[in-house]
């Protein structure tokens, strides 16, 4: 079965509504110009709500390696997320499971992607958009992506519950990771869109 996150949770209402409409994992933003930022404390304040057995991940973009510790000190992630330019030693510094996340366009070489960040949970596949790190809600051309890639694929980029048995059918990802598919505004997010898409993403046959 295809595997959920819901990404970008800034509330404590949005992350009860992933968890209980059954997401697999959720998403918390620590880079300061996503509107979906949280800080250190609404971070451990979100976290205290969370029931068991959903695993959560941490979003970086080209942090230090003091940021990321900081965070590490006060948040219980299970999974790190690399959006920028970060390289497979810094990845691999925190002793925690990570995911590398990289920008699709024509021309980006995903079999290299994969055997450079052969250490990485899976690659997080988006779309390339200029001058920014993700969470635009634009989708890439799925086509893109090699069969034969040596790492599981979490997709993500512009699904929303309309879209995205289709992305499953094409793609065949191990995860789908919405954001702002599944908002009523940014960083807000619906609890119907929300279940609508984990629906759509459960009953795939």
């Amino acid at each position: 079965m295809t595997r959920s996150k819901i990404c970008g949770i800034t509330r404590v209402e949005d992350l009860q509504a992933a968890a209980s409409s059954g997401a697999d994992a959720i998403g918390l933003v620590f880079y300061a110009k996503s509107p979906r930022h949280v800080s250190i404390e609404q971070a451990a304040q979100l976290l205290s709500a969370l029931p068991p057995f959903v695993s959560v991940v941490g979003l970086f973009v080209n942090p230090t390696e003091d940021e990321v510790r900081q965070v590490l000190r006060s948040v219980p992630l299970d999974v790190l997320q690399f959006h920028g330019e970060e390289s497979p030693e810094f990845c691999v510094r925190f002793g925690r499971p990570y995911l590398k996340a990289i920008r699709v366009k024509p021309g980006v070489d995903l079999v290299q992607c994969a055997a450079r960040y052969a250490a990485a949970q899976a690659l997080l596949l988006d779309a390339y958009i200029e001058g920014t790190h993700g969470g635009t809600g634009e989708s890439f051309d799925w086509a893109l992506i090699p069969h034969d890639l040596p790492l599981p694929v979490i997709l993500s980029g512009g699904l929303h519950p309309g879209n995205v048995q289709d992305a499953i059918r094409q793609v065949r990802p191990y995860a789908v990771d919405v954001s702002s598919g599944v908002e009523a505004a940014k960083g807000i997010k619906d609890a119907a869109k929300v279940a609508a898409f984990i629906n759509e993403v459960r009953s795939f046959i």
